[in-house]
């Protein structure tokens, strides 16, 4: 039987593998491919990004790129004045929807949208077999920064957050088939949007690449990664810094954090040199491994944000024990002090690292049942098959 023709439409270039999203993308397409389908990915591009392709022949069959849009204040202004929430203004590209329009017009039998924003590049009429995969409740995002914002800035978050609830809505409703990367974003997204049904798959990580280290005797070195220019991460460390730290170093004072993410804001890097804190900023780094191999401890402070975070499964499928918020492992399905410690204020978050700092056997327990788990049923060729399956029955039920 001759492979089916699935256009996967991503609105933003998923190389290098910075961000959570561009990860997950990538571990399924990679999974997908020489599957059931034959798989064409289009989306934006850089000048230099013909550097990258041989990570793009490992996620595709072929690819259909156009110029990436420029970042600036004129985009900004359009997305602030506009219907569309400002996220989504952003990967809105005139090129971009004729690159795509030309690739349906060839002929396809599964189309599959990268995220809510990625609706921007496509025609108003779709294929029967229509796939929004969604990574996040969008709106979900908005509304947690609105609850720990203050001032004017609590204003814009919620006029942001009403308007991605309408975008959302009218986003999802177009597709035959929508997918949420857990049970409690499935659910949330139907009860919200008064979907039908939304398919699920789980959230995955590479076995290989992230390859268990045992635990250290001695411990005094806590981790954290993820971008630095995103505004969940800077509030997550915001509360670490602030509220958290200072009660780790007054049990544990030689304590020392290690902060691995692009585009640190200099405000933060200032203020935590200038309060005296033995915190290390790694800036961009090719290969997040090295610095979280420097650590015995990995902290997920996120308060804001959506979907399900990938770092959780990358620290522990290295052997880093987990301490997070009750939202940084949403929708993981980990069990507190079994695979992770929980901390959802700032005693109790302080409380969990140093337990873990001074406790080697406790560190050891975690970290190997932590990767267990995820040996067992977090690999991506899983979450391919997953993903995969759910892009076949969108086409069966479509007549195809």
């Amino acid at each position: 039987m001759s492979r089916r023709h699935l256009l996967f439409v991503s609105p933003r270039f998923l190389f290098p593998l910075n961000e959570g999203g561009k990860i997950r993308t990538a571990g399924i397409l990679r999974a997908m491919k020489g599957g059931a389908f034959n798989i064409t990915l289009l989306s934006p591009a850089p000048r230099d990004g013909g550097r990258y392709a041989a990570e793009i022949a490992s996620v595709a069959d072929a690819f259909v790129s156009w110029p990436e849009p420029s970042a600036g204040w004129i985009r900004l202004a359009r997305g602030m004045m506009g219907a569309w929430p400002v996220s989504a203004a952003g990967d809105f590209s005139a090129a971009g929807r004729r690159a795509v329009a030309a690739a349906l017009a060839g002929g396809v039998d599964v189309l599959v949208a990268d995220f809510p924003h990625g609706a921007v590049l496509l025609p108003e009429r779709l294929p029967a077999a229509s796939v929004m995969f969604t990574h996040n409740v969008e709106a979900e995002i908005l509304e947690r920064h609105a609850s720990v914002a203050t001032g004017w800035r609590r204003v814009v978050w919620r006029r942001e957050a009403a308007r991605m609830r309408r975008f959302e809505a009218a986003t999802l409703r177009r597709f035959s088939s929508v997918i949420a990367v857990s049970e409690r974003d499935a659910r949330a997204l139907v009860a919200r949007y008064g979907l039908g049904q939304v398919a699920r798959i789980d959230t995955g990580v590479d076995l290989d690449y992230y390859r268990f280290q045992a635990p250290r005797v001695e411990a005094g070195t806590v981790v954290f990664s993820g971008a630095l220019d995103s505004r969940s991460n800077i509030d997550g460390i915001e509360f670490l810094l602030r509220a958290v730290w200072p009660l780790v170093v007054s049990t544990r004072p030689s304590a020392r954090m290690v902060v691995v993410g692009r585009n640190p804001p200099a405000a933060l890097v200032a203020e935590a040199a200038s309060a005296g804190l033995n915190w290390h900023f790694t800036g961009t780094v090719d290969d997040i491994r090295p610095a979280m191999s420097e650590g015995d401890v990995a902290a997920i402070p996120l308060r804001v944000g959506s979907g399900t975070r990938l770092k959780a499964f990358e620290a522990m499928a290295m052997g880093l024990p987990v301490v997070s918020t009750t939202l940084g492992v949403e929708g993981l399905g980990l069990q507190p002090g079994t695979q992770y410690l929980a901390g959802d204020d700032a005693a109790g978050f302080a409380a969990a690292i140093c337990a873990l700092l001074g406790d080697f056997e406790r560190r050891r327990q975690l970290a190997e049942t932590a990767r267990a788990l995820v040996e067992a049923r977090y690999g991506w060729d899983r979450i391919g098959a997953q993903f995969e399956r759910i892009c076949l029955d969108a086409l069966e039920e479509s007549g195809g």
